[in-house]
């Protein structure tokens, strides 16, 4: 008999109903209560996911209690001090990424999860990739050998064309230019995944990061509206891993010819892979017998669960809990040593 699951949304802005229609697809999954603090997109919301129960409090939620596990979907600043009552009472939860938005909170959270012993886990949405699973599986298993080098980026281009709305008109991507409005730039927003797109493929732990970042000017006065526009636009992060091996990580929302593009080179000993996310498609090649001739072939991926379906397994014992609340704040950690690299000029700091 399928365990059946109660889901509280919190947060109901534009990433919520993703959640809300991933996890209404579910079966035994009931979406029963909605929390956020503007009673008018609260309702509405509700209304259109059929969701019975609506909050203006989390305080308020946590008190009616009737739910197994939280979906967190505030914005990123506020992860922490709404992630922490949740642990508190003991229920599951999947949060947005970031965990946080600082080392100190994200270690905090990981921490309180792993004392309340609940399915604690992070939304990286690319680990959904199901050519990104294959290779962490490879190279786990030592199909390319030791790994030695690796270069990994992130390719948006919204700052130089309209494909996913108007940048300078719209508050949904002003935002994320302002660090005023909670924003961490391209390091934050989207660094975060590919970082962990390239450590979890190469299976290391990251021993040195340096880091540069760059915020261009974009309008008169770099302000637009209330919007000072002074986050980072791109980023170039020179990696150290544990064993040894040297990495390139970058990432910018000035990639003209690219509208949201991952890609992973990594290179062992015995062999080579290449990973790409390019147009909502997952590709694998690899390089592991006729080295002297550099003959590529493409390995076939089978495709995963989301990471909604994955954190409802994982309630009910039937699966891991992967990405977890440790691989946030570890993650967390590679941000927040990158951010002051770049502080003192691209300096290489212990992580």
């Amino acid at each position: 008999m399928t365990k059946p699951v109660r889901i509280l949304i919190l947060g109901t802005g534009g990433m919520a109903a993703n959640h809300a229609e991933n996890f209404a697809k579910i079966k035994g999954v009931t979406l029963v209560g909605g929390v956020d603090t503007r009673p008018e997109q609260l309702a509405a919301f509700c209304a259109k996911h059929k969701i019975p129960k609506a909050f203006d409090t989390l305080e308020a939620a946590l008190a009616w209690g009737e739910f197994d596990a939280v979906t967190n979907v505030t914005p990123d600043a506020a992860h922490y001090a709404t992630t922490m009552p949740v642990l508190a009472a003991g229920k599951h939860i999947l949060c947005e990424k970031p965990l946080a938005t600082s080392e100190a909170q994200a270690l905090a959270m990981a921490d309180a999860a792993g004392k309340a012993g609940v399915v604690n886990m992070v939304n990286l949405s690319y680990r959904n990739v199901a050519a990104l699973q294959k290779a962490a599986q490879m190279v786990a298993a030592g199909a390319i050998g030791e790994v030695r080098h690796f270069e990994a980026s992130y390719l948006q281009s919204w700052l130089t064309q309209p494909a996913w709305g108007h940048w300078d008109r719209e508050s949904q991507w002003l935002w994320r230019l302002s660090t005023q409005h909670g924003s961490k730039g391209v390091l934050g927003d989207v660094g975060i995944h590919i970082l962990d797109f390239a450590t979890f493929v190469a299976g290391q732990k990251v021993a040195e990061i340096s880091a540069r970042l760059a915020t261009f000017a974009k309008a008169p006065g770099d302000k637009i509206g209330e919007y000072p526009l002074d986050a980072n636009d791109s980023m170039a992060l020179h990696l150290r891993l544990a064993n040894g091996a040297l990495g390139t990580v970058g990432a910018t929302r000035f990639a003209s010819g690219h509208l949201n593009d991952l890609r992973l080179r990594i290179y062992g000993t015995t062999g080579g892979l290449e990973v790409a996310w390019e147009r909502n498609t997952s590709t694998l090649r690899a390089c592991l017998e006729d080295l002297e001739n550099a003959n590529w072939t493409t390995v076939d991926c089978p495709v995963l669960g989301t990471i909604y379906e994955r954190f409802i397994a994982a309630i009910r014992g039937e699966g891991m809990a992967d990405p977890d609340f440790a691989r946030g704040a570890a993650l967390q950690k590679m941000l927040d040593r990158a951010e002051q690299s770049a502080a003192q000029g691209g300096v290489s700091l212990k992580v």
